[in-house]
């Protein structure tokens, strides 16, 4: 198993990121939320995923810098769960909305129940 967060698994595409934005689908689990949609792109990876934390609720960049990595990082251990259900390639955003201060393990556990759910959700329509 991969458990790496390469360059080109990082969503920076202003066009894709506004199609997510305009167009995408979107699952929460709280305090997490994930956007996605297909990615259309000719070169496009199985996974396109891109993290953001809101500034109104945390106002200095070292907190909303900390629960970025804590995003990534629960990603990148879990991001196994996304490849084996998917059949095309998609883009993510993946959100933190809350002021609370949640520990790595509970953003952890939250973010694999996300996962699960968004995989529940599309295998339900392909059916």
């Amino acid at each position: 198993m991969n458990f790496t967060y390469p360059k080109n698994e990082k969503l920076k595409s202003k066009i894709t990121i506004g199609l997510l934005f305009s167009e995408g689908k979107s699952v929460s689990k709280y305090p997490l939320r994930l956007v996605y949609c297909a990615d259309t792109a000719v070169d496009a990876q199985k996974i396109k995923m891109g993290v953001s934390v809101s500034k109104k609720h945390f106002k200095k960049a070292v907190d909303r810098n900390y629960f970025k990595r804590v995003l990534r990082e629960t990603y990148r251990l879990n991001k196994h769960l996304l490849i084996d259900s998917l059949d095309k390639p998609y883009a993510f955003m993946f959100f933190y909305q809350t002021k609370e201060r949640l520990s790595f393990e509970e953003i952890n556990t939250k973010t694999i129940q996300l996962f699960e759910k968004f995989i529940a959700q599309n295998t339900k329509k392909e059916d």
